[in-house]
């Protein structure tokens, strides 16, 4: 199979994922997700992206479609296409699922995929992390990665 081939295999609609989240959960697999813009990908990202792999056995990563990131972020952005964005992440070996969505938060994926690990950038607070409070009533954890100063595509736009 081809690179291109294989990176396409990580990107899913929702509505693909039940056969495998029910064969994960079978065998006790770790289910982490994340979730953001990722619209200009940075050391940070990789870090973060990196560590929340290392928590459990599958990454899914959830990704602000272009309309979600210009609903947030302004009329400017994203600079990159979520088509870009989507194989970017896609490429990386620890991300094993990429799910593209078009809310502005990631609650309906999160309530979806039930994840035993929820991790978020230390930019945010517990209290304000979406999906916290539903994954801790599931008996999951929320971990919150340290912002490493100075990276973030806001300031690499300027």
């Amino acid at each position: 199979m081809k690179s291109q081939e294989l990176i396409q295999q990580k990107i899913r609609p929702l509505a693909e994922m039940d056969e495998e989240l029910a064969r994960w959960r079978y065998f006790n697999k770790k289910i982490v997700f994340t979730n953001g813009c990722f619209d200009l990908i940075h050391n940070g990202h990789l870090e973060l992206l990196q560590f929340s792999k290392d928590l459990g056995d599958v990454l899914i990563v959830g990704l602000n479609s272009d309309a979600s990131v210009k609903r947030l972020k302004g009329a400017e952005r994203p600079i990159k296409d979520q088509d870009t964005r989507s194989n970017l992440l896609a490429s990386l070996l620890y991300v094993d699922r990429l799910i593209l969505f078009e809310e502005d938060t990631p609650i309906k994926l999160i309530e979806y995929l039930c994840p035993q690990i929820l991790v978020k950038g230390g930019d945010y607070e517990k209290k304000d992390i979406v999906g916290a409070e539903f994954v801790e009533q599931k008996g999951g954890q929320v971990v919150i990665f340290p912002t490493i100063q100075g990276l973030s595509s806001t300031n690499l736009i300027g």
